[in-house]
């Protein structure tokens, strides 16, 4: 194993390790069903069976109330609305592109939305087949889940993760999980046949690549305080640290972790960047910096930008050169250009004054895909589709039997 050290012009490290991967479109953690060599025919590139192929984004909002536990998906090209499991007291929902994971003092609940992109780096599958209430995870409310095509890893509050067969998960089933061995400081991240984790040995919080059965493959010399938000983009997985993030690529069989520093003296800890939003796939990610300001980072060009804009409710983009879209607390969709903070455009109050803010603490999300963005009104029972390269125009508005406290989108 070779390692070797860079020095980029901001003296951040770069830490360079080989590593043995696997990349085809029909290879090893695609969903791409291939048949055995003993298949009369050779299915078509990208089949899935059971699954739809369409030629365009298949979009699904997951909904959640968890005062009453009623859940519904909502189809955004047909406008149907599906009713699944009942899920009450979720505090938190993240998805993975197609599950939906709701967060349970508990357990977990998983959702099939129904609705999934493969990414194959030169082209892309879309599909979508039946929703499904999947089951039960074991876990405590503060666990994170994070997956790739082939696994899905949850890791508790105590550190401990537990490696679920996410092909299992596809087809409605549990399967009983493998325990990583250890135990590691934030969330584990699925990523390019590997695992990414951190551990604290002597006093400092260190990135480790494991293999899938949770064998160290490299411990690079990097470290990251506190590493809170992860996001998985086409440049490699973004992790936040206390005095930025790290930048973790994997090219030609090798692993990179590049730090990217705030480019400030001191960050304080109120105004770090611990939770990333974003369109899967981009570049560009968001975060509150703090009461008055947003943060975004540019993975392209490794760096930071703060934007003064008031208090920030919820904030995201869909990309470079797309706009920075924050809902304040005046109930409005604002638009700032990232680059020069200035405010270009904004909605009348799509949310009533005071109810931006749940009862328990929760709060509407923007999400955002290629061309709208959605935010979800709990207590006008509304999600708004907004397109937002045509003057924030209202699109659409869903009418709904249940209050959207918690959503996610799904299918890209």
């Amino acid at each position: 194993m070779t390692v070797r050290r860079n020095v980029t012009p901001w003296a951040s490290a770069t830490l360079v390790l080989t590593a043995l991967l696997t990349t085809s479109c029909g290879g090893a953690g695609s969903n791409t069903a291939t048949p055995g060599a003993g298949s009369p025919a050779a299915a078509p590139h990208g089949y899935v069976e059971g699954a739809r192929e369409a030629a365009e984004q298949q979009s699904r909002l997951i909904l959640n109330d968890p005062g009453t536990g009623n859940t519904r998906i909502l189809d955004l090209i047909t406008g149907q609305v599906h009713t699944t499991a009942q899920v009450k007291d979720a505090v938190r929902l993240e998805t993975d592109g197609r599950f939906g994971y709701l967060h349970t003092p508990g357990g977990i609940h998983v959702l099939d939305s129904g609705v999934w992109m493969v990414d194959h780096g030169d082209h892309v599958h879309y599909y979508s087949t039946a929703t499904r209430d999947v089951g039960e995870l074991p876990a405590g409310g503060r666990a994170q889940v994070r997956s790739d095509a082939a696994v899905t890893a949850v890791t508790d509050e105590d550190g401990l993760t537990l490696l679920y067969d996410r092909g299992k998960l596809e087809k409605g089933e549990i399967a009983s999980p493998r325990t990583l061995p250890g135990t590691h400081t934030g969330a584990v991240v699925p990523y390019e046949e590997h695992l990414l984790a951190f551990t604290n040995e002597g006093g400092a919080t260190g990135l480790v690549i494991l293999d899938r059965e949770g064998r160290r493959v490299a411990s690079p010399d990097v470290t990251c305080e506190e590493p809170r938000g992860d996001a998985v983009t086409r440049r490699g997985v973004i992790i936040g640290c206390a005095d930025g993030a790290l930048l973790v690529r994997a090219r030609n069989g090798v692993f990179t972790a590049e730090e990217i520093p705030y480019g400030e003296t001191d960050v304080p800890t109120e105004e770090r960047a611990t939770a990333f939003r974003r369109r899967p796939g981009s570049d560009t990610l968001t975060a509150a910096a703090g009461d008055e300001a947003v943060w975004v980072l540019d993975v392209t060009e490794r760096t930071w930008t703060r934007v003064n804009t008031g208090q920030a409710v919820a904030v995201n983009t869909a990309g470079e050169g797309s706009p920075l879209l924050v809902l304040e607390t005046d109930g409005a969709l604002h638009v700032y250009d990232s680059a020069t903070g200035e405010q270009t455009a904004q909605t009348k109050p799509l949310l009533a004054d005071g109810r931006w803010a749940g009862p328990d603490g929760s709060a509407p999300v923007i999400e955002v895909d290629r061309s709208r963005a959605y935010v979800n009104d709990p207590e006008g029972k509304k999600v708004f589709e907004i397109d937002y390269n045509d003057g924030l125009r209202i699109a659409r508005s869903f009418d709904l039997d249940v209050r959207p406290v918690l959503m996610a989108e799904t299918g890209r």
